[in-house]
């Protein structure tokens, strides 16, 4: 059975991937920020913006936890066959709407964003 990852370690594993240790800010491309850590976000200093790692990614805006997206690319790309939203629903606990949203961001990403599904893959989460 996979490990549990914590939010955090979810989020310092995507900052790394992301950014290689420099966060960047994704609307004005500065690598002049502040952490905010109580709000796990960043504050530009040059165009005053505040952003968070998933800002311009497929995780952007959703509420459910980055490990248990980590686990649905996992499943989603490496499944011989197509996995079924029940399926996904079942084996990461959230509802079959939430797998159908899911399996959309994630197929939608493979075509926009494959560098970082593949860098997620590679990057032993787990």
């Amino acid at each position: 059975m996979l490990q549990n990852k914590s939010q955090q370690q979810c989020l310092e594993l995507l900052e790394k991937i992301r950014w290689d240790g420099l966060p960047k800010c994704p609307y004005c491309g500065s690598t002049n920020s502040t952490n905010i850590k109580k709000e796990n976000r960043y504050h530009c200093n040059y165009c005053f913006n505040s952003y968070s790692v998933t800002v311009n990614t497929l995780f952007h805006k959703t509420h459910v936890d980055l490990y248990k997206w980590f686990t649905a690319i996992d499943l989603v790309l490496k499944s011989q066959k197509n996995i079924t939203v029940l399926d996904l629903a079942a084996k990461i606990q959230v509802n079959k709407n939430t797998a159908s949203y899911m399996i959309t961001r994630i197929s939608k990403a493979m075509s926009e964003e494959p560098e970082l599904l593949q860098k997620l893959l590679d990057g032993n989460i787990y």
